[in-house]
């Protein structure tokens, strides 16, 4: 009997078992299925959204491909252009030198400062003269007493009194006297610092009150007028220049500020250091804000046509083998044209070939232009030529 309850209980415990081992596999199993569900809704809606946004994005470029671009455009004109030649140097006096001490001494006074304008030989400083004066005083007494030996000694050699070698002895002394007043009164003179030459005290540099030895630097002075500027060209660029022909100069603070110059000198020989030439450019009435060491750019005529067909810059587009612009047709669409290209100066550019005057070419919005594309005329120009055509 025991036996029998013993083996009634293990049955049922293996079909607990079976049980729960049936109801995991069935619910992994629906996991699953609702994965699988669940990943193919995703997949089906990203789908239909990619279908969706291409169909969008065609449909969107297909009515931009219909919509006229706007463009603004600008008529081929004539008129004169030139070339250049353009390099950047230092305007800098022609005449600018350092005053140096002569002499010995201490600055007493100054009577000028920098930036002021000063004529050839105008007092600029003046040094303790004391010791000057009482040696030119001495001078002057050792000359007045061998003056009035002299005049003795002519005197008593007409009379014979004398010999010949005593009154020659009178008139050394008294040509030994001279000399030595006139050296007090250079050293004198030399307590005084003049301008050696009219001009503007672009700096100075001593102090009153300050001991000076010889060549001691007292203070620049620069003749403004005329400014110049040396400038080093290739010998290819300098052929056919001559002395006299206009430059443009224009200050590099500010490019505002645009004045002539001209070529006055071109140096006869080449370096053989660097194969340049110095050109000598003279400016002609500079603004009162160009200073002796400004920084310019000069711009030399090369070569000027006249009456050629001149086509804006900002129309002209470069490739590798060749240039062109978008000509506005008649029809409303643009029309590529391939040019040849000349001079070019400014926001100009010389059309050798390709264009005439009277051609409108597409300035703005011409750069995802193709031949045919339809356009739509924008700005000041463009409207009036839209005015016309409705009219």
């Amino acid at each position: 009997m025991t036996s029998e309850i013993g083996e009634l209980q293990k049955n049922k415990g293996k079909r607990r078992i079976a049980w729960i081992g049936s109801v995991v596999v069935l619910l992994v199993v629906s996991g699953v299925v609702v994965i699988n569900l669940s990943a193919a809704k995703a997949n089906g809606a990203d789908a239909a959204s990619g279908e969706a946004a291409e169909t969008e994005g065609e449909n969107g470029d297909q009515k931009q491909g219909k919509a006229p671009v706007p463009v603004e455009i600008v008529a081929v004109d004539e008129g004169d252009i030139s070339s250049y030649i353009t390099t950047s140097a230092n305007l800098v006096a022609e005449n600018e030198v350092r005053l140096l001490s002569e002499v010995e001494g201490r600055v007493a006074r100054l009577l000028v400062d920098e930036g002021d304008f000063v004529r050839k030989g105008q007092h600029l400083a003046g040094l303790v003269r004391d010791d000057e004066e009482i040696t030119l005083r001495k001078a002057e007494l050792k000359e007045t007493n061998a003056r009035l030996a002299y005049e003795r000694g002519e005197d008593l050699s007409e009379k014979e009194l004398i010999s010949r070698e005593e009154f020659d002895k009178f008139k050394m002394d008294f040509e030994i006297a001279q000399q030595e007043k006139a050296e007090a009164e250079w050293q004198l003179q030399k307590t005084m610092i003049k301008a050696p030459f009219a001009g503007q005290i672009s700096e100075r540099m001593i102090q009153v009150g300050q001991n000076l030895r010889r060549s001691d630097e007292l203070f620049q002075l620069t003749d403004v007028d005329p400014l110049v500027s040396r400038i080093f060209l290739p010998e290819r660029d300098v052929i056919g220049l001559e002395e006299g022909r206009e430059a443009r100069i224009t200050l590099n603070a500010d490019t505002e500020t645009r004045f002539t110059g001209r070529i006055r000198q071109v140096s006869p020989v080449v370096d053989t250091a660097t194969g340049t030439i110095k050109v000598t450019i003279e400016a002609i009435d500079p603004p009162a804000n160009v200073r002796s060491g400004s920084f310019v750019t000069i711009d030399i005529i090369r070569e000027t046509r006249s009456e050629v067909v001149l086509v804006p810059r900002e129309a002209v587009l470069r490739e590798l083998q060749s240039v062109h612009v978008f000509v506005f047709a008649e029809d409303g669409k643009a029309e590529k044209r391939q040019i040849e290209l000349g001079l070019e100066e400014g926001s100009w550019v010389e059309a050798v070939a390709g264009l005439r005057v009277g051609d409108k070419v597409i300035v703005a919005g011409q750069g995802g232009l193709k031949e045919g594309t339809a356009v739509k005329l924008v700005g000041v120009e463009s409207e009036a030529t839209n005015a016309e055509e409705e009219s």
